[in-house]
């Protein structure tokens, strides 16, 4: 072996034995981060360029995922839905335990983009449309999806999985009773969150008799809990379930 061979075969093994740790501290980190298998990649070397690609690794994360954030929003502004999605995805991944990113990155898909998309008049068939507004709701389900997985205890996330998703878009009264539900487990979730699920759950087809035992729990814990869409669902299912006058609720009517 000649002398630029041995010269060349040190200058790696002194290359290797220098990057091994990092990649390995790296790799801790991503999993103390709760990337859940999101990793810094070569898909994401190509949406970052190879400056922020480096820089990321260099323990700029947080940096470069706020002005990829920025310019999201720039390109917002000219409605290049599909460019801002390649921000977003770049954003989720550098930055994944960030909720406000995963939540405004949903909202932008399931709100903006469905209704650009539904109102667009350069495409005259309605079906077309309306296929591809669906489209963007997944988009954004998909968002609030994945961010609950990086960050299963943000009541947030849940609450605008079921509420914006679920019960506006889709109109699935039980998946968004049982997104509220998860939700209400979650230590910073808001009290009203319970209540909501117990809503939705009365809604949902072949659990009535379950929903009016949850409603009428809510009923018993006193004044605060009464609150008219509470007594509007006890009434409707004490009718639907057929309750005996001796065991029902006694609703007062609603002003007109």
């Amino acid at each position: 072996m000649n002398r630029r061979a041995v010269i060349a075969l040190g200058v790696l093994l002194v290359f290797g034995a220098v990057r091994l740790p990092l990649e390995l501290k790296l790799e801790r980190d991503q999993r103390a981060a709760r990337f859940h298998g999101v990793v810094l990649d070569v898909n994401l070397r190509e949406r970052l360029g190879q400056m922020g690609f480096l820089a990321a690794l260099s323990g700029f994360r947080s940096l470069v995922a706020d002005g990829l954030w920025i310019h999201a929003h720039t390109v917002w502004e000219r409605t290049d839905w599909g460019a801002m999605k390649v921000d977003f995805d770049a954003v989720t991944t550098l930055q994944p335990r960030c909720t406000m990113f995963w939540d405004m990155a949903g909202w932008h898909m399931y709100a903006n983009a469905s209704i650009a998309a539904y109102e667009n008049r350069r495409q005259p068939r309605e079906a077309l449309r309306l296929k591809a507004q669906r489209e963007y709701w997944k988009l954004g389900e998909d968002y609030l999806l994945r961010g609950i997985a990086n960050n299963p205890e943000a009541s947030v996330l849940y609450k605008n999985l079921g509420l914006m998703v679920y019960k506006e878009r889709y109109h699935d009264h039980c998946k968004a009773a049982e997104t509220y539900a998860r939700g209400a487990q979650c230590a910073d979730a808001p009290v009203f969150l319970h209540r909501l699920a117990v809503y939705e759950l009365a809604a949902c087809p072949g659990h009535e008799q379950e929903a009016y035992e949850k409603l009428l729990a809510l009923y018993r814990k006193g004044e605060d809990e009464r609150l008219p869409t509470l007594l509007k669902l006890l009434g409707e299912l004490q009718e639907k379930l057929g309750v005996p006058a001796a065991q029902k609720i006694d609703i007062p009517p609603s002003n007109p």
